[in-house]
């Protein structure tokens, strides 16, 4: 079973570097396949981080998520990365 989102990304500098290996990092730690895909284009493995940076993804782009799992295990994993995808990484760098 699939469950897919799609989310605006939140970080001000879009997904560059260190948001990207955060997001790509949560990714990998879900256990389950995650794609990621920009808009209407192809979707790519949301574990990569050269996968996710390559598809140049700003701010205010609107991203689809899709997880492939069981139930409760796919929203939770669904929830946590679109508040990685939706949070301002880059305001905390700043300081």
């Amino acid at each position: 079973m699939t469950t897919s989102r799609t989310v605006r990304i939140g970080s001000s500098h879009g997904l560059h570097a260190r948001p990207a290996k955060l997001f790509a990092q949560a990714a990998k730690d879900a256990g389950v396949p995650v794609t990621i895909a920009k808009d209407s284009g192809k979707p790519v493995n949301a574990s990569s981080i050269l996968g996710v940076i390559a598809l140049a993804i700003e701010y205010g782009d609107y991203v689809t998520l899709t997880v492939d799992g069981e139930g409760t295990d796919a929203e939770n994993v669904i929830d946590t990365l679109t508040e990685l995808l939706t949070t301002d990484h880059d305001q905390d760098a700043a300081g």
